[in-house]
């Protein structure tokens, strides 16, 4: 399974594409099952780049957990979580809130 994941041009957040926008958190991301599928959101993804919207589009391999979507590569997994020095900010922050 694939996912599409990018960095909002605003500010520079991880973003992945759920429910027709780019949402921060990884758990609900739209998922690709097949080629079609991905085709499909590597399109979402170049209109949003083209739009100035999203930088660094990607589609990464992902996996789902106890109903929950998670990025497969460590890479992916630390961009899901936020920085990894300061847990009273970013999406840790967010978490314990």
């Amino acid at each position: 399974m694939k996912i599409l994941t990018a960095n909002r041009l605003t500010d520079g957040i991880a973003v992945w594409y759920a429910d027709g926008g780019w949402a921060e958190t990884v758990n609900h991301a739209d998922l690709a099952h097949d080629k079609a599928a991905e085709d499909r959101l590597e399109l979402i993804g170049a209109k949003a780049y083209a739009a100035n919207e999203v930088v660094d589009v990607n589609l990464i391999d992902a996996d789902v957990v106890n109903g929950v979507v998670e990025p497969v590569r460590l890479r992916e997994k630390i961009r899901a979580a936020g920085p990894t020095i300061r847990n009273d900010l970013g999406k840790q922050a967010a978490k314990a809130a």
